[in-house]
């Protein structure tokens, strides 16, 4: 799959930050020939999805939720959750993506943005611990949705505080957490079919409960 031609452009919701981003009417699938290869991921990195537009407003306007904390973003995308850490003043941001090219876009943004975070090519099975970890947009299919559900209860049960971004994703457990914030993000249309999309920040409770 060629790498998609992306623009340094502000993020809609957080013109703060300035990503590498694939610009136009362009959908995901646009960019893979209308196709989806399980070996291959799509490139998720080149488009700023609405769950990690939230959590990155989210933790810029409160800062106090990661300053000098450990922060770990898992599916982190183009790095925006992870690059808005940062900024906000955590000791350390770790960023993991099952996707080499995402790990590789996360750090080329956080270098245009000034700020320096870890970016590695791993599964959440190794993700390990922080105080502070972060998931956007990552309940868009049923085996995706189950896997981090049980990682990040896993790690809430260790003392982990967990932040999602989601905007109503058809796999998001909200059962399992409280909404601490709601934006109304704008999206491009040709990813989303809509322009806009009502998107919560949400904090898993202290101890999950059942689904």
């Amino acid at each position: 799959m060629p790498t998609p031609t992306t623009s340094l452009l502000p993020v809609p919701l957080v013109p703060e930050i300035s990503l590498h981003l694939v610009e136009g009417p362009v959908g995901l699938f646009d960019l893979t020939g209308g196709e989806f290869h399980s070996d291959e991921p799509p490139p998720f990195w080149a488009f700023v999805w609405a769950g990690g537009q939230a959590l990155a407003r989210y933790l810029l306007d409160n800062p106090g939720v990661v300053a000098g904390r450990a922060v770990l973003d898992v599916a982190t995308g183009s790095g925006i959750a992870a690059i808005a850490a940062a900024r906000a003043g955590a000791r350390q941001v770790r960023a993991l993506d099952l996707d080499p090219a995402a790990a590789r876009a996360a750090e080329r943004n956080a270098t245009a943005n000034g700020v320096t975070i870890s970016a590695a090519q791993a599964d959440v099975g190794a993700a390990g611990r922080a105080e502070v970890i972060l998931a956007g947009d990552v309940f868009y299919s049923r085996g995706v949705a189950d896997r981090m559900t049980t990682y990040l209860r896993a790690a809430a049960r260790t003392g982990a505080r967990i932040l999602v971004g989601d905007p109503g994703r058809g796999y998001f457990p909200d059962k399992l957490f409280v909404r601490v914030a709601e934006y109304v993000v704008p999206v491009p249309a040709a990813l989303e079919e809509t322009e806009t999309l009502l998107t919560g920040v949400w904090e898993m409770r202290t101890t999950p409960g059942r689904e």
